[in-house]
């Protein structure tokens, strides 16, 4: 993998994380997701 595309998949993942970080309890359950999940979404999305 290429340095740049490495910078952008280490972007997309924390700003992921930091979005899902945001979203309360009940904002996560609507998405059906558990805050022990958001390292796991983040990873899947880059």
């Amino acid at each position: 993998m290429n340095p740049i595309r490495a910078f952008r998949n280490w972007r997309m993942y924390n700003e992921t994380v930091r979005e899902l970080n945001k979203l309360n309890a009940r904002q996560l359950h609507d998405l059906g997701i558990n805050r022990g999940d958001i390292e796991r979404i983040a990873r899947q999305a880059i």
